[in-house]
């Protein structure tokens, strides 16, 4: 597991990128953490990492959206109100997962015995206004970008 501190928005950015960095097409990312955590702050970084548009926006209403770049897509799910295995078939979300795309799930908690076991798990902690505990677990080829 790493383990990452941040004292601004600016630095869960970087940390974000130095993932979205490493990302390849058919990771599925589990957020946890609540209202306010930082995990859109987050996925903004891993967009900026992954080579995306950074105009990276909470998908509460929109269930899903879709970020593109050059051969890469990111699509960034709010499973909030989807309580069941039933409820996630409606959504489309396992059309989503190809090999070129990544799948970044918001409260995915809700879903958490639907997702595939090798989920990449990040879940982000309040701390303060500016300050974030971030916990990254499920694949040991991120360790290269804190050591």
């Amino acid at each position: 597991m790493i383990n990452i501190h941040t004292c601004s928005p600016e630095e869960t950015i970087e940390a974000g990128k130095r993932i979205g960095a490493l990302l390849r097409g058919g990771d599925i990312i589990a957020y946890k953490g609540g209202l306010g955590a930082g995990k859109t702050t987050f996925t903004r970084g891993l967009a900026i990492g992954m080579g995306l548009p950074d105009e990276v926006h909470s998908p509460t209403f929109a269930l899903v959206n879709e970020y593109r770049g050059s051969g890469k897509m990111m699509y960034h799910f709010d499973m909030y109100r989807i309580m069941n295995a039933e409820a996630l078939e409606t959504t489309g979300f396992y059309d989503y997962m190809s090999d070129s795309s990544v799948i970044v799930c918001e409260w995915s908690e809700n879903i958490s015995e639907c997702l595939p076991e090798d989920t990449i798990t990040v879940t982000i902690e309040y701390k303060g206004e500016k300050e974030r505990e971030i916990f990254l677990e499920g694949d040991e080829r991120f360790d290269s970008a804190w050591n």
